[in-house]
């Protein structure tokens, strides 16, 4: 019921978008409000390229209006540049105006961009953003996420369940095998021997170097974060579990909300780790929209979830996963909307937070129908 009340919400608030709202998606991008020296990072880059300096934001795009696109922070200037993808590939898109650029993810040199709804998948490279191979659109095509094996393997998921993926030829190869990751599965990472899918029916399905089903935990709507010590973590109901990346084995911590799932419009996971502490930060999303609490939990400590971590500015909402970890700098990257669906959707922040302390560091306002999704760090 729930689902169906969401998808109800959204065809609503779509169809409102379609008869009172203008394109936005092609106007110059509006103005990015510098931040103060003491946000800005001058940390040495990873990589090398145009891109390399700062993190990508993965947007789905204004359904039916325009394609999806890649915004890119710069740690030099702390400002957001528009639509780099299209500036470091002038003579290629990420069409049809009716796929939503949904997921990103940075593997062995190079950024995988999934598109939903007969997108293509893009594979470009990490630091120029420079296209190297696709998948092309095709309205077969319903892409989740992207998770890398080894140097040659991949998986995709989809909205018919998960498929390797010949990383040397981008060949799509026979769907995994499997009743309960034969329908929609969304996010997946890899942890040791093992790789830990999300399923609309069945929860987390866990997958061996064969592709084999070796286990299933029920009532898991939210995934994945990885901690330092290659644990998985994952929520739902009132419940957040921890998988051992070895054995299997599941703890579990009781949350104050409830974890609810993205099925109905399909998002990446709103939950993070980080790499400063043995942390996880989730966000409470609401039944059919994003939220505007953030909790953390401090590995052993119930007592950290007695409150929020953070809570956005009044007015405004996360939207997509909503929440990021910026490794670089032990920082929270944070994607909001302004509350109330419709002409609100063009106005939004990307606020950046101490992981540490909860602290603001920066918040950069700015415009456009771009329904973030994502952000992919280097």
């Amino acid at each position: 019921m729930r689902s169906i009340k969401r998808l109800a919400y959204l065809i609503l608030v779509f169809s409102t978008f379609f008869i009172s709202c203008t394109k936005n998606l092609d106007q110059q991008f509006q103005p990015q409000l510098q931040t103060s020296a003491a946000a800005k990072s001058s940390l040495t880059p990873l990589v090398t390229g145009a891109y390399s300096n700062g993190f990508y934001l993965i947007n789905e795009g204004w359904y039916g209006h325009g394609t999806g696109e890649v915004n890119f922070y710069s740690y030099a200037t702390g400002t957001l540049q528009d639509s780099v993808f299209g500036v470091a590939n002038p003579t290629k898109n990420l069409n049809p105006a009716t796929s939503t650029l949904q997921f990103g993810t940075i593997f062995n040199g190079k950024i995988y961009l999934v598109s939903k709804v007969g997108g293509p998948l893009v594979v470009a490279d990490e630091g120029t953003l420079v296209e190297s191979a696709r998948i092309a659109a095709s309205s077969s095509n319903d892409w989740r996420a992207f998770v890398g094996i080894d140097a040659t393997h991949g998986l995709v998921s989809s909205q018919t369940g998960i498929y390797p993926l010949n990383l040397t030829t981008l060949a799509v190869g026979t769907k995994l095998a499997g009743s309960s990751i034969s329908g929609q599965v969304g996010d997946m990472i890899k942890s040791g021997n093992f790789v830990f899918t999300l399923s609309a029916s069945a929860g987390c399905v866990i997958l061996n170097s064969s592709n084999t089903i070796v286990k299933t935990i029920a009532g898991v709507a939210v995934g994945f974060a990885k901690t330092t010590d290659g644990a998985v973590w994952c929520a739902g109901s009132t419940t957040l579990t921890r998988i051992d990346p070895t054995t299997l084995a599941t703890t579990t911590v009781t949350l104050p909300f409830t974890a609810y799932d993205s099925w109905a419009a399909w998002h990446p996971g709103s939950i993070v780790a980080s790499t400063a502490q043995n942390a996880i930060f989730i966000v409470a999303n609401g039944t059919w929209q994003g939220g505007t609490t953030i909790y953390k939990y401090v590995v052993g400590t119930p007592s950290s979830l007695s409150a929020p971590f953070i809570t956005v500015t009044t007015g405004n909402e996360t939207y997509g996963s909503g929440v990021g970890y910026d490794a670089s700098s032990d920082r929270l990257v944070v994607t909001t909307v302004q509350s109330g669906g419709t002409t609100h959707y063009a106005t939004n922040d990307l606020v950046i937070y101490n992981a540490t302390t909860g602290a603001q560091i920066s918040d950069l306002p700015y415009s456009g129908y771009w329904f973030p999704s994502i952000t992919v760090f280097h």
